[in-house]
């Protein structure tokens, strides 16, 4: 039987991570090591200045004081005797659709795994319809154990804000671009010292047909491919101009203050 990971960013207690293991938990061995609390866009942030502690609940289920990434390195490299199947990241409470996948720890985790060679997937919902994105994911899990997943790539799913009935199916789209409102506001305490939050409103999206915003807007399921590797690959050919050989560039520079100096 194949071996799934599960984890999340919204913490071990949070509704979307207990439906995705009752789901996965009937058809495959599923184990969670998941963060003891809340650990919303710490990215691929690791715990390095303190000690992680782990509590295990029974065989399968292990809470850990850290990051979505923490509970990944701890889950392959101390926990679990043999590397899973396929590590699944979610249920997560909200979307991660354009730039939130560089800020969300759920797609961390997946990013995490992927690193350590385990195909992977990161899972969340627009809306708190749990039980039905949960009901979809073991579809989504046998189509990746029968066609896989490429090297280094992990698959970003995002689940619209729909009734059931009323979601249309599933696209393959590529990173829309979100612009927030007020991003970053000023208020003031009763003292009247200043303080700052982050958060943002009025969310505007940019993105042809194609991008995971525009497929989830129109009552789909979206699914898009992520690679780990962020090298550009089409800009090298355009920034050679950039490149400086020192060796040449030195030896240069010092015939030329010889010949001066003669």
């Amino acid at each position: 039987m194949n071996k799934i990971l599960l984890t999340n960013d919204d913490g071990f207690s949070a509704q979307g991570l207990k439906a995705l293991r009752e789901s996965l938990s009937a058809r495959w061995d599923v184990v969670v090591v998941a963060p003891a609390t809340e650990q919303s866009a710490v990215s691929h942030s690791l715990t390095l200045r303190r000690p992680l502690r782990v509590n295990r609940l029974d065989q399968s289920l292990f809470s850990v004081e850290g990051t979505p990434t923490d509970c990944v390195l701890l889950a392959i490299h101390q926990l679990l005797p043999e590397k899973p199947d396929l590590l699944v990241a979610g249920i997560n409470h909200g979307p991660n659709l354009g730039d939130d996948v560089t800020y969300s720890g759920t797609v961390a985790a997946a990013i995490e795994a992927t690193q350590l060679g385990i195909p992977s997937m990161a899972i969340s919902t627009i809306g708190h319809n749990f039980a039905y994105a949960a009901q979809l994911v073991p579809y989504l899990v046998e189509k990746v154990f029968s066609i896989g997943i490429p090297h280094r790539v992990l698959l970003n799913v995002n689940f619209p804000d729909r009734p059931p009935d009323q979601v249309k199916g599933i696209r393959l789209t590529r990173l829309g671009k979100r612009t927030y409102q007020d991003t970053v506001t000023r208020e003031s305490d009763p003292d009247g010292a200043a303080y700052y939050l982050i958060g943002g409103s009025n969310l505007t999206w940019t993105g042809g047909e194609d991008t995971d915003f525009a497929a989830v807007e129109k009552g789909m399921i979206s699914i898009t491919p992520l690679r780990v590797d962020l090298t550009d690959q089409e800009s090298i050919p355009r920034l050679r101009g950039l490149e400086v050989d020192f060796r040449t560039t030195l030896t240069g520079q010092g015939s030329r203050q010889t010949e001066d100096q003669t």
